[in-house]
């Protein structure tokens, strides 16, 4: 989407409002590495552990002289272009579950800063099953097994980045949706809705907030600056244990309609793009157009063969980021700062 003004009933256009159909079968959003990348990848490797450093580090301590500029220009892509690339082709078994993250940090520091994820201050964070279920609710979904709703993360982070390290036993599929797309369809089939999805919607914050800040914030699920249209739907759960602080603060029947909506249209098959990662797969997407999913899984009975995958939250310079509204400044200036601060457990 080019245009520099916003009108709510126009549809949204651009390589961002893709459905899944047009793109399933082709290559267009997974990149193959070369050679000469794993090879750079290698050597940046061998020099990081040679030098004793360990995450966090810096960019300059993971040098990728030529594979960098591919990497900014992937960057361009998830943050204002189709906002998925899947990276594959990195030679997972040549490598432990430690070089994995020292490689996936490298390669993140590359794309931004990675940001603290949770109150126990995670910027490497380990999307597997901790047993928790949604009905705790300090709990996140990452923390379970079960099947995930579609979904943006917490913060209004600029990148979310996925490394596979190990697949599931059975299930566990990743499920994007654009929701530049999800827009449109909600323009054609409910306009009546758009107005309160533009409109701010109460959710708890499910004790990840600094001492000093309300349990609870209000935020638009659809917004726009530039021209440019970013989308904010946090995980059911977060709607719903809002009330624990205030019976007040629960949603509306016209939300809870219009939220229900957004699920139907989200989970349309003509709509989606599904994927099953591979080991070493390294999923970037934009937190800001789309919307994820996951089914539920099975793991395998060994420890160390279960699902685990590495999250990066990466924010990105200012020059390159898609402009958000002044609706979600306030959630922004924690990206800003870092994330969500270290709370005492």
């Amino acid at each position: 989407m080019t245009a520099t003004t916003f009108d709510i009933n126009a549809p949204i256009t651009g390589p961002g409002a893709w459905v899944g159909p047009d793109i399933q079968d082709g290559e267009d959003w997974i990149y193959r590495l070369d050679q000469k990348y794993i090879d750079e990848i290698d050597a940046a490797l061998g020099a990081l552990k040679a030098s004793g450093k360990k995450i966090p580090f810096d960019a300059e301590n993971f040098p990728l002289p030529t594979f960098n500029g591919e990497l900014l220009e992937l960057l361009a892509e998830v943050a204002d272009g189709r906002g998925v690339v899947m990276v594959r082709g990195l030679p997972r078994e040549r490598y432990t579950d430690d070089e994995c993250a020292l490689i996936y940090w490298g390669i993140g520091r590359h794309l931004g800063n990675p940001i603290s994820q949770n109150s126990r201050g995670h910027r490497l964070g380990h999307v597997t099953d901790e047993g928790k279920s949604y009905d705790d609710p300090t709990a996140r979904g990452y923390q379970t097994r079960s099947r995930m709703d579609f979904h943006t993360d917490m913060l209004p982070v600029d990148v979310l980045g996925l490394f596979c390290l190990h697949g599931a036993k059975k299930g566990g599929a990743s499920a994007l949706v654009s929701s530049l797309s999800i827009h449109n369809v909600v323009r054609e089939e409910r306009p009546d809705l758009l107005p309160v999805l533009h409109a701010p919607f109460n959710l708890d914050w499910r004790d990840e907030m600094p001492d000093d800040v309300s349990p609870w914030y209000a935020i638009p699920k659809f917004s726009e600056q530039n021209g440019r249209v970013s989308a904010r739907f946090c995980s059911r759960p977060y709607y719903e244990s809002v009330v624990r602080h205030d019976p007040k603060l629960g949603l509306t029947d016209l939300q809870q309609e219009a939220l229900d909506f957004v699920q139907d249209v989200a989970n349309r098959p003509e709509l989606r793009l599904t994927m099953t990662f591979e080991e070493g797969d390294i999923q970037l997407t934009s937190n800001l157009m789309i919307m994820h999913s996951r089914e539920a899984y099975e793991d395998f009975d060994e420890p160390d063969r279960k699902r685990h995958l590495l999250r990066m939250w990466i924010a990105v310079d200012e020059a390159r980021r898609r402009p958000v509204a002044p609706a979600l400044d306030e959630c922004y200036d924690w990206v800003r700062k870092g994330g969500f601060p270290t709370r005492a457990a």
